[in-house]
């Protein structure tokens, strides 16, 4: 089985969160709980069901507002969308056991920047 959940927009690059963590030690503990969060929000919102059958695979689509930014620098923010999968109680956690593996596919949409998330049972 195959579920899908959208993240309008983008999420933080991997400079970004570097950055931002040089200001003070507590800020990246904040920014990633609020992102965990509202992401869990959006997955909750899409109706996803929880997962029956592990591992799991999970391929993330990146579409992408223009071509600025590395794609190992954008594909950072999958760790915010996973452990919003926990947080959602989607997933029952993100090691070895449960998940097998991921992909990440990058395409420009200027008019429509979103993040594509399949979980693949």
């Amino acid at each position: 089985m195959t579920q899908k959940f959208v993240i309008k927009g983008n999420l933080p690059d991997f400079n970004q969160l570097i950055n931002d963590s040089k200001k003070h030690w507590s800020v990246y503990s904040k920014q990633k709980e609020k992102l965990t969060w509202d992401i869990a929000l959006i997955i909750k919102s899409q109706k996803l069901k929880p997962v029956k059958k592990y591992p799991i695979k999970i391929r993330f689509i990146w579409h992408c507002k223009n071509r600025m930014k590395d794609p190992d620098n954008i594909c950072a923010a999958k760790k915010f969308c996973i452990d919003s999968l926990k947080e959602a109680q989607i997933i029952i956690d993100d090691g070895f056991k449960y998940i097998a593996g991921f992909t990440d596919e990058f395409y420009i949409d200027k008019n429509n920047p979103r993040i594509e998330v399949f979980i693949e049972e």
